[in-house]
């Protein structure tokens, strides 16, 4: 009889479940560039939420935010990067809180994170590690829209992030760590928005960012969900770092087959116009990734 309770938990949260308090999200991305076409890297995130989060609110994708869910999360990202003759192997480990406070006037958001990467050398040159802190402090001034600002410390440009690694890609993750390169200190600010399009099943979300560090960088992200289960996106980043590369944009897919269970693929294509920065003989490390993603809710 256990063991048949145990199954049947099992298929419900395979198949049904409207709540959960577990997420487990991992996702591989193939990288070309004009270095090496070889390169890859995988990353996996879980989530332990304070309370369980109800998945019928809306977007399933969303259902977190939606619920303004206090959480904490461990990331882990792998990665191998071959250029200019040199071989590295890339980890970076992340541990993150997210809180959301109620309060007389809206509700109040603060995140922390710190994140540290080893950068193993396998051709000979020095090995390198980096450590990053972040704090952001925000608001939900409206209706699933919030807004955050927020402080990262950078000991090491090596240093990455490995939630925007999970989130967003490798290529976009190590083009917000070469905007805050040697500054060491920088100021984030964004904002992100959910909701229902009237009259349809439909939903849209927008996302803006920005970075300033010893550069600075802006991102746009925008997602149509075309059911509760169904998703489209577009995204673009772009950074006054004069280096190869310096913009980014993408493209994404995401379907739930069921409450718990989703699986994606995204697309991103870096690049970087050398004549317009004044770089002729740059090295030009056009990149493009290719990603599969799933999640996993119980």
């Amino acid at each position: 009889m256990k063991k048949l309770g145990l199954a049947t938990a099992l298929l419900l949260a395979m198949t049904g479940a409207q709540a959960y308090q577990f997420e487990v999200q991992g996702q591989s991305e193939f990288i070309d560039n004009t270095a090496n076409n070889n390169d890859f890297s995988g990353a996996i995130q879980g989530t332990y939420y304070f309370k369980n989060v109800d998945s019928t609110k809306g977007p399933l994708a969303e259902a977190a935010f939606l619920n303004q869910a206090s959480n904490v999360s461990l990331a882990y990202s792998y990665g191998e990067l071959q250029e200019d003759g040199e071989r590295d192997v890339v980890h970076a480990y992340g541990a993150k809180a997210e809180a959301y406070v109620p309060t007389k006037f809206v509700p109040a958001y603060a995140s922390a994170s710190y994140n540290h990467t080893i950068v193993d050398n396998k051709t000979g040159s020095a090995d390198d590690n980096g450590d990053r802190y972040a704090l952001e402090l925000g608001a939900l001034v409206a209706p699933n829209f919030l807004v955050a600002v927020g402080y990262t410390s950078v000991a090491d440009q090596a240093s990455l992030d490995a939630f925007n690694i999970v989130a967003n890609g490798v290529a976009k993750a190590g083009l917000e760590s070469a905007t805050i390169a040697d500054d060491q200190d920088a100021i984030t600010a964004r904002t992100k928005y959910v909701g229902a399009i009237d009259g349809t099943n439909m939903a849209i979300g927008f996302e803006t960012g920005l970075v300033y560090g010893e550069s600075t960088a802006y991102n746009l992200k925008t997602d149509l969900y075309l059911t509760p289960a169904l998703s489209v996106g577009a995204s673009y980043m772009e950074s006054s770092y004069n280096n190869s590369p310096d913009k980014a944009w993408g493209a994404n897919v995401n379907y739930f087959i069921t409450p718990a269970v989703s699986v994606g693929a995204s697309y991103v294509n870096a690049n970087f116009e050398a004549a317009q920065a004044g770089e002729e003989d740059a090295t030009v490390l056009d990149t493009q990734t290719v990603g599969l993603n799933a999640k996993f809710r119980f």
